[in-house]
Protein backbone atom coordinates (compact mmCIF):
# COMPACT_ATOMS: atom_id res chain seq x y z
CA UNK A 1 0.00 0.00 0.00
CA UNK A 2 1.45 3.27 -1.30
CA UNK A 3 1.06 5.75 1.70
CA UNK A 4 -1.32 9.24 0.59
CA UNK A 5 0.38 12.47 0.24
CA UNK A 6 -1.22 14.73 2.56
CA UNK A 7 -0.92 18.64 2.02
CA UNK A 8 -0.75 21.37 4.93
CA UNK A 9 -3.62 22.18 7.03
CA UNK A 10 -3.66 25.80 5.46
CA UNK A 11 -3.54 24.93 1.82
CA UNK A 12 -6.37 22.25 2.48
CA UNK A 13 -7.94 25.55 4.36
CA UNK A 14 -7.49 27.20 1.28
CA UNK A 15 -8.86 25.15 -1.28
CA UNK A 16 -11.92 24.14 0.43
CA UNK A 17 -13.11 28.19 0.81
CA UNK A 18 -12.15 27.59 -3.13
CA UNK A 19 -14.64 25.11 -3.82
CA UNK A 20 -17.30 26.64 -1.66
CA UNK A 21 -17.29 29.89 -3.84
CA UNK A 22 -17.09 28.27 -6.83
CA UNK A 23 -20.00 26.41 -6.47
CA UNK A 24 -23.36 28.16 -7.31
CA UNK A 25 -24.69 29.67 -4.07
CA UNK A 26 -22.08 28.34 -2.51
CA UNK A 27 -22.47 30.16 0.86
CA UNK A 28 -20.11 31.99 3.31
CA UNK A 29 -17.37 33.57 2.08
CA UNK A 30 -17.73 37.76 1.16
CA UNK A 31 -16.54 37.28 -2.84
CA UNK A 32 -20.09 35.52 -2.49
CA UNK A 33 -21.94 39.08 -1.37
CA UNK A 34 -20.57 40.51 -4.35
CA UNK A 35 -20.62 38.37 -7.16
CA UNK A 36 -22.25 39.17 -10.39
CA UNK A 37 -25.12 36.76 -11.20
CA UNK A 38 -27.24 38.35 -14.32
CA UNK A 39 -26.83 41.75 -16.21
CA UNK A 40 -29.26 43.77 -16.56
CA UNK A 41 -30.98 44.15 -19.98
CA UNK A 42 -30.43 47.80 -21.80
CA UNK A 43 -33.19 50.02 -21.88
CA UNK A 44 -35.86 49.61 -24.67
CA UNK A 45 -34.32 45.85 -25.02
CA UNK A 46 -36.90 43.91 -25.20
CA UNK A 47 -39.23 42.40 -28.06
CA UNK A 48 -40.75 44.51 -30.31
CA UNK A 49 -43.12 41.81 -31.33
CA UNK A 50 -44.90 39.07 -29.47
CA UNK A 51 -42.66 35.74 -29.05
CA UNK A 52 -45.02 33.86 -31.12
CA UNK A 53 -43.75 36.03 -34.29
CA UNK A 54 -40.36 34.85 -36.22
CA UNK A 55 -37.29 36.41 -34.84
CA UNK A 56 -37.05 38.41 -38.02
CA UNK A 57 -40.32 40.26 -36.99
CA UNK A 58 -39.75 40.39 -33.08
CA UNK A 59 -36.15 41.74 -34.47
CA UNK A 60 -37.13 44.43 -36.89
CA UNK A 61 -35.63 47.42 -36.19
CA UNK A 62 -32.31 45.39 -36.19
CA UNK A 63 -33.13 43.28 -39.15
CA UNK A 64 -33.64 46.90 -41.24
CA UNK A 65 -30.58 48.40 -40.35
CA UNK A 66 -28.46 45.31 -41.16
CA UNK A 67 -30.80 44.88 -44.30
CA UNK A 68 -28.92 48.83 -45.14
CA UNK A 69 -25.77 48.47 -44.65
CA UNK A 70 -25.93 45.31 -46.02
CA UNK A 71 -27.48 46.58 -49.12
CA UNK A 72 -24.94 49.62 -49.14
CA UNK A 73 -22.29 46.98 -48.97
CA UNK A 74 -23.72 45.61 -52.10
CA UNK A 75 -23.77 48.90 -53.60
CA UNK A 76 -20.45 49.70 -53.08
CA UNK A 77 -18.91 46.83 -55.35
CA UNK A 78 -20.28 49.33 -58.30
CA UNK A 79 -20.63 52.51 -56.76
CA UNK A 80 -18.28 53.47 -53.79
CA UNK A 81 -19.84 56.80 -52.88
CA UNK A 82 -23.35 56.18 -53.06
CA UNK A 83 -22.50 52.56 -51.26
CA UNK A 84 -21.53 54.28 -48.34
CA UNK A 85 -23.84 56.88 -48.07
CA UNK A 86 -26.42 54.03 -47.66
CA UNK A 87 -24.30 52.48 -44.94
CA UNK A 88 -24.01 55.93 -42.99
CA UNK A 89 -27.73 56.41 -43.55
CA UNK A 90 -28.49 52.96 -42.10
CA UNK A 91 -26.46 54.26 -39.25
CA UNK A 92 -27.97 57.58 -38.51
CA UNK A 93 -31.57 55.06 -38.86
CA UNK A 94 -30.34 53.50 -36.17
CA UNK A 95 -29.67 56.58 -33.90
CA UNK A 96 -33.65 57.09 -34.99
CA UNK A 97 -35.16 54.27 -34.17
CA UNK A 98 -33.05 54.21 -31.39
CA UNK A 99 -34.15 57.56 -30.00
CA UNK A 100 -38.04 57.56 -30.91
CA UNK A 101 -39.16 53.66 -30.64
CA UNK A 102 -39.89 52.13 -26.61
CA UNK A 103 -38.80 49.02 -27.88
CA UNK A 104 -36.34 48.35 -30.44
CA UNK A 105 -34.61 44.35 -29.53
CA UNK A 106 -31.34 43.78 -30.02
CA UNK A 107 -30.68 47.20 -31.56
CA UNK A 108 -30.33 48.49 -28.00
CA UNK A 109 -26.67 47.77 -26.39
CA UNK A 110 -26.07 50.05 -23.90
CA UNK A 111 -28.20 53.05 -22.53
CA UNK A 112 -30.19 54.50 -24.92
CA UNK A 113 -28.08 57.91 -24.67
CA UNK A 114 -25.23 56.40 -25.38
CA UNK A 115 -26.28 54.46 -28.27
CA UNK A 116 -28.10 57.16 -29.75
CA UNK A 117 -24.72 59.21 -29.30
CA UNK A 118 -22.72 56.21 -30.82
CA UNK A 119 -24.85 55.26 -33.81
CA UNK A 120 -25.33 58.63 -34.84
CA UNK A 121 -21.70 59.50 -34.71
CA UNK A 122 -20.59 56.82 -36.54
CA UNK A 123 -23.24 57.50 -39.15
CA UNK A 124 -22.76 61.04 -39.66
CA UNK A 125 -18.75 60.66 -39.57
CA UNK A 126 -18.98 57.63 -42.21
CA UNK A 127 -21.57 60.30 -44.51
CA UNK A 128 -19.62 62.95 -44.24
CA UNK A 129 -15.59 61.09 -44.86
CA UNK A 130 -17.75 59.60 -48.35
CA UNK A 131 -18.90 63.60 -48.96
CA UNK A 132 -15.24 64.27 -48.71
CA UNK A 133 -13.79 61.68 -50.64
CA UNK A 134 -11.65 61.77 -53.83
CA UNK A 135 -11.48 61.95 -56.76
CA UNK A 136 -13.85 64.89 -57.32
CA UNK A 137 -14.81 64.93 -53.61
CA UNK A 138 -18.91 66.54 -53.27
CA UNK A 139 -18.21 68.68 -50.46
CA UNK A 140 -15.31 70.73 -50.05
CA UNK A 141 -14.11 71.94 -46.54
CA UNK A 142 -11.15 74.56 -46.74
CA UNK A 143 -9.81 74.09 -42.97
CA UNK A 144 -8.90 70.26 -44.26
CA UNK A 145 -7.43 72.13 -47.57
CA UNK A 146 -5.36 74.26 -45.01
CA UNK A 147 -4.34 71.33 -42.30
CA UNK A 148 -3.11 68.91 -45.21
CA UNK A 149 -1.00 71.45 -46.99
CA UNK A 150 0.93 72.07 -43.41
CA UNK A 151 0.95 68.76 -42.55
CA UNK A 152 2.46 67.41 -46.33
CA UNK A 153 5.41 70.05 -45.92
Amino acid sequence: MTPRLSLPRPVRDWIGRVRKVATVGGGGSPSDKYSTRDTARPEGGRRTAPGSAPAAIRQWPLVGVLGGTLLGLLVTLGNFRIGLLIVGGALVAAAALRAWLPEVGMLAVRSRATDIVTYGLLGLTIVLLTLMAQPKPWLEVPFFNDVLRFSAG
